[in-house]
């Protein structure tokens, strides 16, 4: 289960974990560092990045990105390619000098014999909201409703045979990353929220600009220019999920900034603040969503091809019944997304637009709440809105409107 990221206290790097514990949090460009020193320590010898994660008991993707950023800047050299190895070069000790922890040296080519008894397992961390029981290496399922960090209950819905949320978690954890699809309203933020409550979100439109993902210089108090670091960057350095909403609606060549962070690389570089280099801590994850109906909403073969899970997401009718909301409006629901699947209307009712029905109902009554479903169809869906409502309510409602001026008796 991956943790949220905490505040160095220090400006040493933690020490090594012992082998079946669970790592420490690094600071950007710690493992890099840890990683050129066992390089260092093992000049001449060709290392696989698996290797150097056992020494260091860290994730081998993580090792193995730190060795490519480590080649890429001629600080290693890449060797045989079957498997993937890397060696020191005459670089390497200056990538590993800001390095104080002490890292064994490997005894070269030699594969570390398994123990005969398994060792002891490590302690469970506390399950968050909503899980139970003990991981095995994977995000424990969740058991029951999820606390949205707006303090509303989230009902988890299946996904390939476990919860949505446990099932986000776990791609989380394999760093696969997700695309949830479908129109307005149906809960695809609400998943997101539920399954991370530490996520950053960027809120997509047409008018989205690079400065929006990593940040721009804004003016201090004393009249100083700073470079305030935006939610990407933010959410690369805390180890936490970065939700991109609407992200079909972000013009491409502003999107393409946070590719690189989600491929091998996961590093980016900020030309407006002097090329400064940013690394993806561990837990760093892009979620997105994707309205396939909205005006202006392209999902480009650039975009689809890095969220390699492609979710879509439908209104819960069952779950709308549930949370009472009258069960002529969830008919009216459903109805119309019968029809909409059909072709014969573009819109029909989703969650949102039935938890709404509901407190209008209590405010305004059934009638004014059945008139705004009329109300808020789009005009050219209005007629078979209204014509759907009257079957099913016994009667014809009108949209919401002011009527006649109350006028006052003396």
């Amino acid at each position: 289960m991956i943790t949220p990221a905490t505040p160095a206290s220090a400006p040493a790097a933690p020490p090594i974990a012992p082998p079946g514990a669970s790592p420490s949090r690094l600071r950007n460009g710690e493992l890099r560092a840890m990683v050129a020193k066992v390089l260092v320590d093992n000049a001449g010898t060709d290392l696989t990045p698996r290797t150097i994660a056992h020494t260091l008991n860290r994730s081998s993707g993580a090792v193995g990105n730190a060795c490519k950023v480590l080649a890429d800047r001629g600080q290693a050299q890449a060797g045989a390619t079957t498997p993937l190895t890397y060696r020191a070069t005459a670089t390497t000790a200056s990538a590993a000098a800001p390095a104080t922890v002490a890292v064994p040296v490997l005894a070269p080519r030699l594969r570390p014999l398994r123990p005969r008894t398994p060792a002891p397992a490590p302690a469970a961390a506390p399950a968050p909201s909503g899980t139970a029981g003990t991981t095995t290496g994977l995000e424990a399922a969740v058991t029951g409703p999820v606390m949205r960090p707006n303090g509303t209950e989230y009902h988890p819905r299946l996904l390939s045979g476990m919860p949505d949320v446990t099932a986000l978690r776990r791609l989380r954890e394999a760093g696969v990353a997700a695309l949830m699809y479908g129109p307005p309203g149906t809960g695809k933020t609400s998943v997101i929220e539920a399954a991370f409550p530490d996520c950053l979100t960027v809120q997509g439109d047409g008018d989205t600009v690079v400065v929006d993902f990593v940040g721009d210089y804004t003016k201090t108090p004393d009249g100083e220019f700073v470079f305030v670091h935006g939610p990407l960057v933010r959410a690369m350095r805390e180890g936490v999920p970065l939700f991109i909403d609407d992200a079909t609606l972000i013009p491409p060549t502003v999107l393409a900034v946070v590719y690189p962070a989600m491929d091998g690389r996961r590093q980016i570089v900020i030309k407006a603040n002097g090329g400064e280099v940013v690394d993806a801590a561990p837990g760093f994850y892009v979620i997105a969503g994707h309205n396939p109906g909205v005006h202006g909403a392209v999902l480009s073969d650039a975009l689809s091809s890095r969220f390699s899970v492609q979710v879509q997401v439908s209104s819960d009718y069952e779950l709308a019944d549930q949370l009472g909301v009258d069960k002529k409006a969830v008919r009216v629901a459903r109805n119309l997304a019968t029809r909409q699947e059909k072709g014969e209307v573009g819109w029909a009712p989703q969650l949102r637009e039935l938890l709404a029905f509901k407190k209008i109902a209590a405010v305004l009554g059934t009638e004014a709440a059945a008139g705004n479903l009329v109300g808020i169809a789009p005009e050219e869906d209005r007629a078979t809105v209204a014509a759907v409502v009257r079957d099913a309510f016994g009667r014809t409602v009108a949209p919401l409107a002011l009527g006649a001026r109350i006028t006052t008796t003396p």
